[in-house]
Order: structure tokens, then C-alpha cells, then sequence
């Protein structure tokens, strides 16, 4: 019995999905819940399992191919018909073909021209006006989040894109090859496509030009020996992220350290009881993410995000953490944070930590996020000024522990100190309230005084 393997809807606002890998080749046998295949999509990169058991008999979707949910992209043969299969072949291979009639031989036919196959459409006459896209129909207009950002932003109108998706869907190719082409403005015609420069290979993933603008004629990069190497979905995506927040983020830092000797201490003193009671390993991290929730209770305006002219300000803390992968970086949420314990953030850090490097998040565990930090301290790095989460309004980032000679009571002392930067967005949070809050973390980090376990 042949099975369908159709791609997941992985959240509510999710309509599409890219392939990004099989893990499975035809012909090769899968088990039941088996990883068959890897997808990238606008909120996570997720291993999609086998919904039966049997042999891969045929992979209809690419890797690198965007398509819409509910699309087959793949078909399993059942246990049973692949078993009968394989045993047949065989038998089948060993008869042999039966003689062909012998037929009066005919005069080969003659293959068609060019022409005959497929008549050219009539060129436009130069300066004729362009024929308009087919809009789509009146009615709500169907796009997801992401095609309506992308929209907004570049000023398409999207009653004017004839959608491809499922049932007239806009999807993101569809509005990337409106914003490349200029087709959708008013009163804009389609712009002529640039013409690739001898001597420079053609930029992988065209549409997505349009979002990540290159800074300098293409042809001053391509020069001596070098190598060219296309930027994953993921890599496109967090740079499609990165730049919207610096174009629509005025930055601004702010630099603190804190003594965090007492934490390292405790820490040194406790990290094996613990594992052993707990089951779940004791980190740096659970003690800044319990002092940022304090600091954010205190300083609310920190926890917030900008709609237009409106601040919303968020009554849950969700704190996105970001976790570094081989092939990218995500930003996994830990809901209502101010609702756990120490223990509780323990566990929700290290969960979520270790499922988003083996692409078992789901999407809603990678949004909503109200506040995010971001540690270049695991990597040694002194302080860094990270780009800002949106649509949060600040990130703070962890330099690493070290310890450094500091001035106490007129005498000098080697404790554990560790840098703290503050990004936000100066639309809505100002210095004294950025220093604040940042007073608060501090304060918390360095008297720390609430039971671990």
C-alpha cells in the first residue's frame, strides 16, 4: 500500500516549507516515526518522521525546494507491497522479454522544429505598457505573517499578487519575485532584469536578494581565488532578521560588570548534588535569567514591544534564550518565566538548549519571546553588542566569568567578574531606565540569595 508523505503545517501561521535535507534515499527501508527528512521554515528547522513503516519508493520534492503544507512530497510503500515488490523483481528479471512482432520498418520520423513545439508569446512593443498582474480576488487576501511584513516594508500592495500557494495563497516566493521585479507598486511598472556580469556567478536564491541587499557592486567581491558557498534557509532568515532590526531599531548600549563570585562559589560548591537530585545540570544561566525576570518586573517599559505609536507592554516574561548551532543560531522561549523557580528555569534551559540542536522545537517554542539573552561568553568573548530580538525592545548579552583584581574597601581583590550589555531600542527605552534595570540584574546577581534546590 502506497503512502503519502505530505509536508507538515508546523504552526497556525506557518503555510510553507523548505526541504532542507532527506535523511532517506529511494529505495532505502524507513521505520514508523523514523526521521526521513529535515524542513526549514519562518519559525524553526524541525526532522519530520516517517508516518509508516515500509521502503521510500519515490521522493517528489527536491532539497532546497519551497512548497506549500499539505503538498506530497514524498511516497513510502508499505511493508507488505515493498516485501511483494522486491520478491517480484527478481522473478521478473529472469523471464525473458517476449520477441516484438516484426512490423514493416517505417521511415523514422522527423524530430519537430523549435518552433513547432512551442510557439513563442508575442513580444510587447518597446515602451508598451506591461499587462498587469492578475489581483487577487475580492475577499480576504490570503498571505502569512512573513509575506505581509515583507510587504509592508517594501510598500507592495498585495491585492495586486496573484497568489501560487494553496487555494490562490501568496507565498514568499511569490512576494520576493514582487518586490525583485517592482511589479506590485502603484503606478510601477515591472524593471527589467539585471543583466549577470561576465566573469560573476549568478547570486544563489535570486528572490532573497531582494531582502538581503548587497553593499557594494557585486563585482569588487569576486576577485584572485575564492569560493562560493550559498547561504542556508536558516542563514537567510537570520539575516533577513538581523538587518530589519538594525533599519527599524534605533540601538543604543549600555555596559555594567558584576562580581559574581558568590554565584560561582555556590555553584562550584553544589553543581554535582544537584545533577545528581535534579537530573538536569547546573549553569551559569539560570541564575541571569531569574535576576533578568526581577529586573523586568521592576522596569516593565524593558518588557515590551512598539506597534506604530503604541507601546505593549507584556504582563508574561518570556525570555528567549539563544542557542548557537552548527548551522545557524534560534532563539527558544521559556514561557511565563516569572511563574518558575530556580529548578524550573533549570530544566526549561537545558531542555529546550538540547532539543533545538537536535530540530526537535516546535514553532511556537521560537515566538512570542518578551525579552531575549544572548551568552558570547560560552565562546570567550569579553562583551558583546548584540542585535536586538524583534520585536523586543532590549537583549542582553553575557560576557564570559573571569576573575580580574577589583578595588574593595580601598584593597585589592581577585574575584569573579563578568560583563553585561544591554541592547534596546531607543523608541521606547531611555538611558536612566536602561541603567536601571541593569542595576536591578546587578544587584540581584551579586547578593544572590534564594535557594536553589
Amino acid at each position: 500500500m502506497a503512502v503519502d508523505v505530505i509536508m507538515p503545517q508546523m504552526g497556525e501561521s506557518i503555510f510553507e516549507g523548505t526541504i532542507t535535507k532527506w535523511l532517506k534515499k529511494p529505495g532505502e527501508k524507513v521505520e514508523r516515526d523514523e526521521p526521513l527528512f529535515e524542513i526549514s521554515t519562518d519559525k524553526v528547522d524541525a526532522e519530520i518522521p516517517s508516518p509508516a513503516a515500509g521502503v521510500l519508493k519515490e521522493i517528489k520534492v527536491n532539497e532546497g525546494q519551497t512548497v506549500p503544507i499539505q503538498t506530497v512530497v514524498a511516497v513510502i510503500d508499505a511493508d507488505g507491497a515493498g516485501a511483494a515488490a522486491a520478491a517480484a523483481a527478481p522473478a521478473k528479471a529472469q523471464a525473458p522479454p517476449p520477441a516484438p512482432e516484426k512490423k514493416a520498418e517505417a521511415p523514422a520520423p522527423r524530430a519537430p522544429s523549435p518552433a513547432a513545439v512551442a510557439k513563442p508569446a508575442p513580444v510587447p512593443a518597446a515602451g508598451a505598457p506591461a499587462p498587469p498582474r492578475p489581483a487577487q480576488t475580492a475577499g480576504k487576501i490570503r498571505s502569512s505573517p512573513l509575506v505581509r511584513r515583507i510587504a509592508r516594508e517594501q510598500g507592495i500592495d498585495l491585492s495586486q499578487i496573484s497568489g501560487t500557494g494553496a487555494g490562490g495563497r501568496i507565498s514568499k516566493k511569490d512576494i520576493l519575485d514582487a518586490v525583485e521585479s517592482g511589479g506590485a507598486r502603484a503606478g510601477a511598472g515591472p524593471a527589467p532584469a539585471a543583466a549577470p556580469r561576465p566573469g560573476i556567478p549568478a547570486a544563489a536564491g535570486a528572490p532573497a536578494q531582494a531582502q538581503l541587499e548587497t553593499a557594494v557592486p557585486r563585482e569588487r567581491m569576486y576577485f584572485g581565488h575564492y569560493e562560493v558557498q550559498p547561504m542556508s534557509v536558516m542563514r537567510q532568515k537570520i539575516a533577513e532578521h538581523m538587518v530589519i532590526s538594525k533599519r527599524v531599531s534605533p540601538h543604543v548600549y549600555s555596559i555594567d560588570e558584576a562580581d559574581v563570585s558568590g554565584i560561582a562559589a555556590l555553584r562550584a560548591r553544589t553543581k554535582d548534588e544537584f545533577e545528581k537530585s535534579t537530573g538536569t545540570k547546573l549553569t551559569y544561566m539560570p541564575f541571569f535569567v531569574r535576576a533578568t525576570v526581577e529586573g523586568l518586573r521592576a522596569f516593565p517599559t524593558v518588557n515590551s514591544s512598539v506597534d506604530g505609536t503604541n507601546i505593549v507592554l507584556h504582563r508574561e516574561c518570556n525570555i528567549g534564550i539563544a542557542v548557537a548551532l552548527d548551522w545557524g543560531l534560534i532563539v527558544p522561549v521559556i514561557k511565563n518565566a516569572e511563574e518558575k523557580n530556580f529548578l524550573g528555569l533549570a530544566r526549561a534551559i537545558n531542555d529546550l538548549a538540547e532539543r533545538a540542536r537536535t530540530k526537535k522545537l516546535k514553532p511556537e517554542e521560537v515566538a512570542e519571546s518578551t525579552f531575549s539573552i544572548t551568552n558570547p561568553g560560552v565562546f570567550g568573548g569579553l562583551m558583546g553588542l548584540p542585535v536586538i530580538n524583534q520585536p523586543n525592545v532590549a537583549i542582553l548579552g553575557l560576557g564570559s566569568i573571569q576573575k580580574r583584581p577589583v578595588v574593595i574597601n580601598d584593597a585589592i581583590a581577585i574575584r569573579s567578574m563578568v560583563y553585561l550589555t544591554l541592547s534596546y531600542d531607543h523608541r521606547v527605552v531611555d538611558g536612566a531606565v536602561a541603567h536601571q534595570f541593569m542595576g536591578k540584574v546587578k544587584s540581584m546577581l551579586e547578593n544572590w540569595s534564594e535557594n536553589i534546590l
